[in-house]
């Protein structure tokens, strides 16, 4: 059983490693408070430039094919610097992950490029309704097919990216007389396409920095050749592309906390009470100790998932697993980064406070706690 990296694995973790610490990590702080637009974008650009937004996209279309794994730690890397740089990150790479796995050759050849160069800023993926959170079958947009065109009517919600996506993967209803999840189909929609409008960014609790907008059709008509896979199997693609993606988020779940409890240890060793060091007592090793276990089985969980990935075996199981436990020992270990800190973890002059907010969000996008629970029983049980 391999347990280290290999050598291109580990260029790649160095690489990310230096640009989080030398662009992204400077900017995250301006970013949580609102600012730092173009820079944010500037910084998406570079990292496309390095490779970043194609990790296991082939070189055949711009991608460095370097695999899950590499996507895994250095998504963990660049959300340890800044969460919203992070899930843009791990966003855009399962949108040109999704149109390599099921789009035809002239999909490929038109959108992988400009994803993976930066001459778009990010992709989007639209499956989220109001009603169709947890349950993305009970979807309501419909697609409706116009001669040589589809017409797209609805809307989707808390779309990450979608002020600078310059391409949108879009689930839509296309058979409503199907058996639910049947008759969904999923749709190629390019930025600035007449219909498509960018609603309201929302006011977030955290990961401010990136963009999550309302995102309505309004008879948005595309081309017949717009359609991303087959007709009607749409809700497949979801599925698939779902699991893929919660190893992204459980990465970056991973990265926020690490940056969270390295504060915390650089603290407790300078922090002086009742004439030593904070570090020396027991109460504080042990917090210490137990979020650094959380956060390592965490990583082995991450890696197990995307090593299957990269093997063609299956993986949503792990994937949900690794998804859980990072999400949730991010919640732990960033509590526990900030109380170790005392009243100055509640001050913004240290970062603490914006990182636990920051790790909130993790347990309930790309599917709450509460579904991969029920993903993970489920397999659990089909194996008894």
């Amino acid at each position: 059983m391999q347990f280290s990296l290999s050598e291109e694995e580990y260029l790649i973790q160095d690489t990310a490693r230096k640009l989080a610490e030398d662009k992204i990590a400077p900017l995250a702080e301006e970013l949580d408070q609102g600012g730092g637009r173009e820079a944010f974008l500037a910084n998406l650009k570079l990292l496309a430039e390095n490779g970043f937004m194609g990790l296991n996209i082939s070189p055949d279309h711009g991608g460095t094919g370097a695999g899950s794994v590499a996507f895994a730690i250095a998504v963990e890397e660049i959300g340890k610097a800044c969460a919203s740089t992070g899930v843009t990150v791990s966003v855009s790479n399962m949108v040109a992950e999704v149109i390599q796995a099921v789009g035809n050759d002239e999909q490929r050849a038109r959108y992988l490029p400009l994803l993976t160069d930066g001459t778009y800023s990010a992709g989007a993926f639209c499956l989220t309704e109001t009603g169709a959170g947890s349950d993305p079958a009970s979807m309501r947009t419909r697609a409706e097919r116009d001669g040589d065109d589809y017409v797209l009517n609805g809307s989707k919600l808390y779309i990450t990216s979608a002020e600078y996506a310059g391409v949108f993967v879009v689930w839509a209803v296309t058979d409503k007389d199907a058996p639910k999840g049947k008759g969904i189909s999923c749709f190629l929609v390019e930025a600035g396409t007449p219909g498509l409008v960018i609603g309201k960014a929302e006011k977030k609790m955290g990961q401010t920095g990136s963009a999550t907008n309302e995102v309505h059709f309004e008879n948005c008509r595309v081309p017949a050749s717009a359609l991303l896979g087959r007709e009607n199997d749409g809700f497949r693609i979801a599925v698939g592309e779902l699991a893929g993606g919660r190893i992204g988020i459980a990465a970056l779940s991973l990265g926020i906390a690490r940056a969270a409890m390295e504060r915390a240890k650089a603290y407790v060793k300078e922090r002086r009470q009742f004439g030593k060091a904070i570090s020396d007592m027991q109460g504080v090793q042990w917090m210490v100790a137990d979020r650094e276990t959380e956060l390592e089985a965490a990583r082995l969980l991450i890696l197990q998932a995307a090593a299957l990935k990269d093997e063609g075996k299956p993986f949503a199981r792990e994937a949900s697993m690794a998804k859980l436990f990072a999400s949730e020992a991010a919640q732990r270990a960033t509590y526990a980064a900030l109380q170790l800190h005392g009243g100055a973890g509640y001050i913004r002059e240290y970062p603490l406070e914006r990182l636990a907010r920051d790790a909130r969000i993790t347990t309930i996008y790309e599917g709450t706690s509460e579904i991969q629970r029920l993903i993970i029983a489920r397999e659990a049980l089909r194996d008894q």
